[in-house]
């Protein structure tokens, strides 16, 4: 079974008798991620934000901002006026109206009109870890729009730039669509079990903990089944820890060039990079990671790995070192293990309830990410 996964996306598969990954018999199968829901407090300043990061405004009301990318589909995130700043939950595409009622049959739930612009029809949902999770059918596609064109490039004997240069102007990466989000939650097994069998997501790579596989794995990029069309290596990521929330979601852009353009022009606005630039391995992502204002962590990626169904799951230790393959050290503020108060609180409350953090696979997750 591991040499199936030699150069491939890991350097070694299950063994016997670990999660198979994948569900015998999903209710249904989503198609991809349609769209995130935030809150926030001011919309002006979340949307010059997005503008600068590389979002178009599909639409903009008094109390909510959809934002979308280059490429034709729904619109990408919806931000809606609150109390506070936070991340609501995510909304899946169903293949079909069929599989909304079919969802809807199977989890007590009603399918009902969705009041967004663009329709459709939705099935309201809730995963084991609390998050609101809709999966949405029938909402009307967005147009494409122009963006930027991958550079072209001079490589070896293929030169196919001749008497031209190369100047990528210093702006916005101009996003072309959701690619995923990434959760914590401390009913790991739990949540992934909901989204295999609920929404028929497939595994492409888990993490495990150094000195305790056989406890089975801590982190999983989920991805969604379409058979043979090839889909994202992850549309999901999730991973175990004393905290319960989003972690942070990741945008496309076209290329090496527009991410570190951007980059640079985000930094020249004054917005802070967590980590970046690099390439990571699973997934094989170039990417680039910043601060929105409200200190919610969002990405600019290019060049994804892509697989079909066919592609079992890989399997490796969870470490801060094996996040790259090139690029500079991880930051603390990416591993979210810079010492404050707040972090102390959601510690302790982890290890007074019933969930699946104990203190063996507190120091497990310590170690692996000094590692």
């Amino acid at each position: 079974m591991g040499s199936a996964h030699e150069n491939l996306h890991s350097e070694r598969g299950p063994l016997r008798g670990e999660h198979p990954g994948r569900s015998r018999d999903p209710v249904i199968k989503v198609v991809d991620l349609a769209w995130l829901e935030f809150e926030k407090t001011d919309l002006d300043r979340a949307e010059t934000f997005a503008l600068d990061f590389g979002f178009a405004v599909a639409r903009r009301t008094r109390d909510a901002l959809y934002l979308r990318g280059t490429l034709p589909g729904t619109h990408c995130l919806v931000i809606r006026k609150g109390p506070g700043s936070r991340f609501v939950g995510p909304a899946f595409l169903a293949a079909t109206p069929g599989d909304l009622s079919r969802l809807a049959r199977a989890t007590g739930s009603d399918v009902r009109e969705l009041g967004d612009p663009g329709g459709g029809r939705v099935v309201e949902l809730r995963d084991p870890s609390g998050f609101p999770v809709r999966v949405v059918h029938g909402v009307a596609e967005l147009p494409p729009m122009s963006g930027q064109r991958p550079v072209p490039m001079n490589v070896g004997d293929a030169r196919p730039r001749i008497n031209a240069t190369q100047r990528p102007a210093r702006e916005p990466a101009r996003v072309q669509r959701l690619g995923h989000v990434v959760l914590e939650t401390r009913w790991f097994e739990r949540a992934l079990g909901w989204y295999l069998d609920t929404l028929g997501m497939i595994v492409s790579d888990f993490l495990f903990l150094d000195g305790q596989r056989d406890r089975g794995p801590t982190m999983a990029f989920v991805r969604c089944d379409r058979g043979g069309v090839p889909a994202d290596h992850h549309t999901l990521a999730m991973h175990l820890g004393p905290g319960v929330g989003y972690v942070h979601s990741a945008y496309q852009v076209a290329d090496l060039d527009a991410v570190a353009a951007g980059g640079e022009y985000l930094a020249g606005r004054g917005y802070r990079r967590v980590w970046g630039i690099g390439r990571h391995i699973q997934g094989s992502q170039i990417f680039d990671y910043w601060r929105d204002p409200d200190r919610l962590m969002v990405e600019h990626f290019a060049d994804g790995d892509l697989f079909d169904c066919t592609v079992e799951p890989g399997w490796a230790p969870m470490s801060a070192g094996g996040l790259a393959q090139w690029g500079p050290p991880v930051t603390r503020d990416f591993l979210g293990t810079n010492p404050s108060p707040e972090l102390l609180r959601t510690v302790f409350t982890a290890l007074r309830e019933d969930n699946e953090i104990d203190a063996a696979r507190l120091l497990g997750l310590m170690k692996a990410m000094r590692a």
